[in-house]
């Protein structure tokens, strides 16, 4: 029995030291809310509004000229990507293009080399069509967003180029190493 009483009494002793150190600790707050009150309330998340659209410029014939170059329509890319071009539907001249839940306004300028740039009119992303492929780049991160991006009409122009490279291979070697045949 003096056993059970020595622990007793080594207890009390332990909280009695501890209770000073418990009081001087800050008040515990009682806002918190009943279980029952918060489990009532149901979380409403606010999808934020659509961004506002961009201001845009009237095009000039130089831009009405690129989007007229523009291939419009679907567009069948790497990954099984798809992505879709139209014209924009109240300002000529521009191109509007929506991939995934994107729908991005392109402002199309012809460079110098002849590929048609469809630039973000938000300066996010660009988008680059040659005669084999299109591909869509992500100008602030510096990355190809996707690429062999492949419109009806250049997949014909691929089939019509492999086809004249096979009906006269020499002049399909000399052109690949830049060389000119009968010119």
């Amino acid at each position: 029995m003096k056993l059970t009483s020595l622990r007793g009494c080594t207890a009390a002793l332990i909280l009695c030291a501890a209770l000073p150190a418990l009081a001087q600790a800050a008040p515990v707050k009682a806002t918190a809310k009943p279980v029952a009150k918060v489990a009532a309330k149901k979380v409403v998340k606010k999808t934020p509004p659509p961004p506002p659209e961009p201001v845009l410029a009237e095009a000039d014939e130089a831009q009405l000229a690129a989007a007229e170059r523009a291939y419009l329509g679907d567009y069948a890319c790497e990954f099984k990507e798809q992505v879709h071009i139209d014209k924009h539907p109240k300002v000529p001249g521009y191109i509007n293009i929506a991939w995934k839940k994107q729908l991005i306004t392109m402002k199309p300028v012809l460079s110098s080399t002849g590929a048609l740039r469809l630039e973000d009119v938000t300066g996010r992303t660009l988008m680059i069509q040659i005669a084999n492929k299109s591909m869509l780049l992500d100008t602030k991160i510096g990355q190809r967003l996707l690429d062999d991006c492949i419109h009806p009409e250049q997949a014909r122009l691929i089939a019509e180029a492999r086809a004249a490279a096979a009906a006269n291979p020499e002049a399909a070697a000399a052109n690949s190493i830049g060389i000119m045949v009968g010119k």
